[in-house]
């Protein structure tokens, strides 16, 4: 899974207690653009021992494995968070799409480029299916069809 989004609590260095291997931990808010209000919240760990250089309103793109952390809170209620296992982090600048655009070459004029890329369109229209006859039936089987009768499920539910 890969989310962007802002980075909410610096990286904190901590040490399993069953391993004592070292990992970062921090927290992102990811939010979608018109599509709810709040912000998604989840606990990034970095399983190495390095830390990711991300700092408290970074913009950062994180790549792991979504799971659930459910847990009970201080007051003993069942509760959760979103984990990410992450296996890369990184800061993403907010206007690197801006730069790819600088980047690109505007030296042709707009009809040039056009020309040069657009290949000549041959308008090429579907034919109409030919009309579907229903198949002709056998007069002893076009009989045998009409002569159905409707069956009496009365004596079902007496």
């Amino acid at each position: 899974m890969q989310v962007f989004g802002n980075v909410a609590s610096p990286p904190e260095r901590k040490v399993s207690k069953s391993t004592n291997k070292g990992y970062y931990e921090f927290r992102l808010a990811e939010s979608q653009r018109g599509v709810d209000t709040g912000p998604t919240w989840f606990t990034v760990r970095m399983m190495i021992d390095e830390n990711p250089q991300l700092n408290k309103g970074d913009f950062a793109r994180v790549t792991g494995k979504l799971k659930t952390d459910f847990y009970l809170s201080r007051e003993g209620k069942p509760t959760g968070t979103l984990l990410i296992i992450a296996f890369e982090a990184s800061k993403v600048s907010k206007n690197s799409g801006l730069q790819e655009v600088a980047e690109s070459d505007f030296s042709a004029t707009p009809k040039e480029t056009l020309k040069e890329k657009a290949p000549a369109k041959q308008l090429v229209r579907p034919q109409a299916p030919a009309p579907v006859k229903p198949p002709m039936l056998a007069p002893e089987r076009q009989a045998a069809a009409v002569a159905q009768e409707e069956s009496d499920w009365s004596s079902l539910y007496s």
